[in-house]
């Protein structure tokens, strides 16, 4: 029930949260053209990525699906939130608001999401990178330049 409600709430805020608070230009690539790309590239990574989860490509918030791919970080309500948690140094409205109602909603979990938190803590700031540029870099190379554990 908890994580129907809070697939409801992402549900609603989203077209809210592209339109209003995300001021990025959506990203000018296929999901297909993705899985062309260089093996164990980030580009390839994602096209695998999205067809795996049945995911398609959401114009202005293709950056969360690479931060997907570059944590590790699954795709329940708990890993999501979870990830806003490991937050790499990014502040905005939306991240708290999920990790306060995601942590109300799932009180049993601070331990889980307290060492995401730990890990975020670790990696260098990448959260601020232009992912669109970076899809022929090997997913690897990236891992390791920002200390992505």
């Amino acid at each position: 029930m908890k994580d129907k409600l809070f697939e409801l709430f992402y549900t609603l805020s989203k077209l809210p949260y592209q339109h209003f608070f995300k001021k990025n230009t959506p990203w000018n690539v296929t999901k297909e053209e993705l899985l062309s790309y260089p093996e164990k590239t980030l580009g390839n990574d994602l096209g695998i990525f999205l067809t795996a989860n049945h995911f398609t490509m959401e114009p202005k918030l293709e950056d969360h699906d690479v931060m997907h791919i570059l944590t590790g970080i699954g795709t329940s309500v708990k890993e999501e939130i979870a990830m806003q948690c490991y937050g790499n140094g990014k502040r905005s409205a939306y991240l708290f608001m999920v990790v306060l109602i995601g942590t109300l909603f799932y009180c049993f979990e601070l331990a889980f999401f307290h060492s995401y938190y730990k890990r975020g803590r670790k990696a260098l700031a990448f959260h601020y990178l232009d992912y669109s540029k970076l899809l022929l870099q090997p997913t690897e190379n990236i891992r390791k330049t920002f200390k992505i554990q």
